[in-house]
């Protein structure tokens, strides 16, 4: 029902499509940038740094969150998705293997677009919808992105067999182009979230300001404990990247290709659980269905461990499932916990605390692997989870139903005297003092 509901709006059906559309561009950028660089180059290690330099610019999130904070969230996105039409130009200028590093300076660019883009896409949802829809709505984008994730790298490598990385870029630059008309036709106010009243110098202003999201992770009791839980997750979370390889051939002794079937199962597991995870969501919150698709990664590392294919499989759709439905859940718990003021930079600020552990977590895999039988590596990682699931649950006696709360946008200068860094930080100390609130059903404070 929620989701008829939200397909039943005009400015949400828009958005979502236009969001959707994007999806489509990037996902079949990925694969076919890696294939052109092979192409050119002949080498593995050349067409990996094209993901490096993607991600190069994750510690710039906390910068990128503040803009969305401090820009009108609408507008913000309708410029930076004909920026990045505008950053894929270059690319059809590449003919030869010397001009390799241009697309990596595509890559580091469109990596750094996409610290902007996310964060005001998250937002801007919470300005658009009711509280009791951001789980229908996150569902739906995550679910498009999985099934895209399926199925657009095998159109971006097969337009690039047929076309060329030319042809890859331009769809891309197309969808970008049609993901800001349709965010154009939102109609309605767009206002920027509130400045808070500079108190202090400059330099302590600004730290202020950009520290203010990890401030309110910090300070609210609910979302500590979830930051908390979600980075010892992520501590073992990328053992996954290394452990994938050893249980096709350790364990299955099948050849490397075969990892391909593992990743389809899974990702048909992603597909099914983004498609109930909105209900989930809404019957029993967003902390318990995060605790279980905890336990459902970990069952599914613990499989993995099997020399049975009909077992590790089902363990892959498993981990597939828990891995999109902890997504949606602590995505939509995050928007719920979160001032329309801090919204960019709350968002960024967990992108951090969870990134910066799984790189670290896919160095450390990539080491054991190697010297540690890749049993134990998996029994670790679902141990690990376990007890994570275990911190979510402990932490859910200070969780808040969406039928009882949602954060309101503040009103006036006053409204965080602390994102200055002069005083309070807009955490919370107890759940007392989370601050004005509205009924989920009512309309939102600033409707595109």
């Amino acid at each position: 029902m929620s989701t008829r509901r939200l397909l039943a709006d005009p400015p949400a059906r828009r958005y979502l499509t236009g969001q959707a559309l994007s999806l489509v561009g990037d996902s079949s950028m990925w694969l076919a940038c890696g294939i052109w660089v092979k192409a050119l180059t002949g080498s593995d290690g050349a067409a990996g740094l094209t993901f490096l330099f993607f991600t190069a610019p994750a510690l710039l999130a906390p910068l990128a969150g503040l803009l969305a904070d401090r820009l009108p969230r609408r507008r913000l996105l309708v410029v930076a998705n004909l920026a990045g039409a505008a950053i894929l130009l270059p690319l059809l200028a590449v003919r030869g293997p010397d001009q390799v590093p241009l697309i990596y300076a595509v890559m580091f660019l469109y990596g750094c677009l996409n610290l902007v883009i996310e964060p005001a896409q998250s937002a801007l949802l919470v300005t658009l919808l009711p509280a009791d829809l951001l789980a229908s709505a996150n569902a739906l984008l995550r679910t498009v992105r999985e099934i895209l994730r399926l199925l657009a790298p095998l159109a971006g490598a097969g337009l690039y067999a047929l076309y060329g990385g030319a042809a890859v870029a331009v769809l891309d630059m197309a969808t970008f182009v049609g993901a800001a008309v349709l965010l154009l036709t939102l109609r309605g106010p767009d206002p920027a979230p509130e400045r808070p009243v500079r108190t202090g110098g400059v330099l302590r202003h600004w730290t202020g300001e950009v520290s203010a999201g990890f401030r309110h992770l910090a300070g609210h009791p609910l979302l500590r404990r979830v930051v908390l839980a979600t980075a010892v997750l992520a501590l073992v979370l990328g053992f996954a990247e290394s452990t994938g390889y050893a249980v096709v051939d350790r364990g299955l002794h099948r050849s490397p290709e075969f990892l391909g079937v593992l990743q389809a199962a899974q990702g048909l597991g992603a597909v099914l659980g983004g498609l109930g995870s909105a209900a989930a969501v809404r019957k029993f919150g967003e902390v318990r269905v995060a605790a279980a698709a905890f336990l459902a990664w970990a069952a599914g590392a613990a499989l993995a461990a099997t020399p049975l294919l009909g077992v590790v499989l089902v363990g892959r759709v498993g981990s597939g499932a828990g891995l999109t439905v902890m997504a949606i859940a602590l995505l939509t718990l995050l928007q719920r916990s979160t001032p329309d003021r801090l919204q960019g930079r709350v968002y960024a600020g967990f992108e951090v605390t969870t990134t910066v552990p799984q790189t670290a977590s896919i160095a450390l895999g990539a080491y054991l692997i190697d010297v540690l039988d890749y049993r134990l590596l998996l029994f670790t990682e679902a141990a690990v989870v376990a007890v994570a699931a275990l911190l979510l649950l402990r932490a859910n006696r200070y969780a808040t139903s969406v039928a009882d709360a949602v954060p309101v946008p503040p009103v006036g200068p006053a409204a965080d005297p602390g994102e200055d860094g002069s005083g309070h930080d807009g955490g919370y100390d107890d759940p007392a003092r989370a601050g004005a609130r509205r009924p989920a059903g009512a309309a939102p404070s600033a409707r595109p």
